[in-house]
């Protein structure tokens, strides 16, 4: 597969809510980086995240409307689009907690194997509803 096409795989897991999935599209040493710039680092550690992220946005969802490689970095992908989802809490959904927002997603791919995912994204209404609980 191509670089943008195991990233598209990795969304495709991410919008299933397939941990499973998603571990065996990591590396064993991947990096993830979020939109703060906070960084976890390791598969299993990453496993762990997703499950917690997905009971907190039950409905988490990435659209991605572009997808591109720069020819100097054909280990590099980035894709483009929206990032929605609403926050629950002690499994409830928070009243009026949907939000969506513009989200770029930086993939780096090794041997087939997402490397290092980068969000950058607006994550503030999130954490809004967050603090409003």
């Amino acid at each position: 597969m191509t670089p943008q096409e195991v990233a598209q795989q990795f969304v495709t897991a991410i919008n299933a809510h397939d941990v499973e999935y998603l571990a065996t599209l990591m590396t064993s040493d991947h990096r993830f980086i979020d939109s703060l710039g906070a960084v976890v680092e390791g598969r299993d550690s990453m496993r762990d995240g997703w499950k917690f992220y997905f009971t907190m946005v039950t409905d988490y969802h990435l659209e991605i409307n572009h997808c591109f490689s720069a020819e100097a970095a054909n280990d590099e992908t980035m894709l483009v689009g929206v990032a929605s989802g609403s926050y629950w809490s002690d499994r409830l959904k928070r009243p009026n907690s949907g939000w969506s927002t513009p989200v770029a997603l930086r993939a780096v791919v090794r041997d087939g194997q997402i490397a290092e995912w980068q969000v950058y994204a607006d994550n503030e209404p999130i954490r809004q509803q967050m603090r409003a609980v």
